[in-house]
């Protein structure tokens, strides 16, 4: 990642009306005189207002992947319009340094009469393509989307899938020094969202600037290196990936740090490798994880529990301290401790969330459960996956012709 910024946001505030609706010319006369003669500053709130988002600032240098996530009305949508320049802030400024190409609705602008050849050149010129960097793109872009047996079918005949397919190939070919990205790379199957993903990775060591806006989390933990969480309108917080989608998590299952009228709870999960704290990993790899536990008052018969699900939050495994060391423990009254979960990673490429619970198995009931503790983030660097959530090591032998047996994996 350079070290050049390429677009900055300071004190960005954006307000919106609520709920005004006239219904006759005597409501709505009335209505824009008043606010014809009504003077007031640009940071105040009428009644009918509210904000958007409120003083949003960040950097973003050249050659990075940006990441902006949370949760339904956080502003996201708002954020991408600014970006877009399709509305201006109230307040504060957007500078961007070089070229911009949104690529957020893909196939907007395809004539449903026109053969997909047709419609990538009526796209293209629309992104900003000249007419010979689409003839010298046509054969890749077509190949990108699979649809080379369809390409002189008119796309009113395609499907939502191929669509979308083809809408993004031609988007994707498209290089501007800023790319922003929203929810298209979840188009088509799951072997064409990992081409989607591909296809962002090349564009970015191409050294073109990426600001990914999304709800994919495994996404968003696959291409990007910092991210933005958004809440409420406001910044929540800015940082490394992994450690923004554990926020962006304890915000969305309700998951709070532990309280200090309860008898005990969990204070901290922290993740680590041999070396340091982490949330990214290879898959493969080992991890630790020290969950922290402060206790108020004396307790018998306890033990930690651990979970791993995957981002539908379906459990993909379970055990728990008194599984493994078939017995509970005590803690003292006003006391700290810790206990450590050593775990191998057998798993595939995405996001995994961690879920930890403090259990006393003589009432049978939680002392505290954070459902979402923490995220993994696991990274590949072999293509061996095509579905699912597990990494089996798989090797594969071939018959050659000459009669031997070679090991290809």
């Amino acid at each position: 990642m350079g070290n050049q910024v390429v677009m900055e946001l300071e004190n960005v505030s954006k307000k919106f009306i609520m709920g005004e609706y006239y219904d006759s010319l005597r409501d709505l006369i009335p209505a824009l005189t008043g606010k014809l003669l009504r003077s007031r500053k640009e940071d105040q709130l009428s009644k009918n207002e509210f904000w958007a988002l409120k003083d949003v600032s960040c950097q973003i240098s050249k050659g990075e992947a940006f990441g902006i996530i949370g949760p339904n009305g956080a502003g996201k949508s708002t954020m991408l319009k600014l970006l877009c320049g399709i509305m201006k802030p109230n307040i504060g400024r957007i500078r961007v340094d070089g070229t911009l190409s949104a690529l957020i609705e893909v196939g907007a602008g395809f004539h449903p009469d026109l053969t997909g050849r047709e419609n990538i050149f009526l796209n293209g010129t629309i992104l900003g393509m000249k007419k010979k960097e689409i003839l010298g793109k046509f054969d890749e872009i077509v190949e990108f989307s699979g649809l080379a047996e369809f390409i002189d079918t008119p796309v009113k005949r395609y499907s939502s899938g191929m669509y979308a397919r083809l809408g993004f190939s031609v988007a994707a070919h498209v290089n501007p020094d800023i790319l922003l990205v929203d929810e298209v790379l979840s188009v088509g199957d799951y072997q064409f969202q990992n081409k989607c993903i591909e296809r962002m990775h090349t564009i970015l060591r191409n050294g073109t600037t990426i600001i990914f806006v999304s709800h994919n989390l495994k996404a968003v933990g696959e291409l990007c290196n910092r991210a933005m969480l958004l809440e409420k309108g406001h910044v929540n917080s800015i940082g490394e990936t992994g450690n923004i989608i554990r926020k962006y998590t304890e915000i969305a299952t309700g998951d709070t740090p532990g309280k200090k009228n309860q008898d005990a709870y969990i204070h901290k999960v922290v993740l680590r490798d041999e070396k340091a704290e982490s949330v990214q990993f290879e898959t493969g790899s080992k991890v630790w994880a020290d969950v922290h536990i402060i206790a108020r008052k004396s307790i018998e018969y306890l033990g930690v529990t651990f979970d791993l699900k995957d981002e539908k939050n379906f459990v993909l495994f379970g055990t728990s301290t008194y599984r493994l060391a078939n017995a509970t423990f005590q803690v003292d009254s006003e006391s700290k401790m810790m206990c450590t979960f050593e775990l191998d990673l057998h798993l595939a490429p995405g996001v995994f969330h961690v879920g930890i619970g403090l259990f006393n198995y003589a009432d049978k009931k939680f002392h505290d459960l954070k459902t979402n503790a923490t995220s993994i983030i696991i990274h590949s660097e072999r293509d061996i996956f095509s579905v699912g959530s597990l990494n089996l090591y798989p090797k594969v032998t071939t018959n050659l012709p000459d009669g031997s047996w070679t090991s290809l994996a």
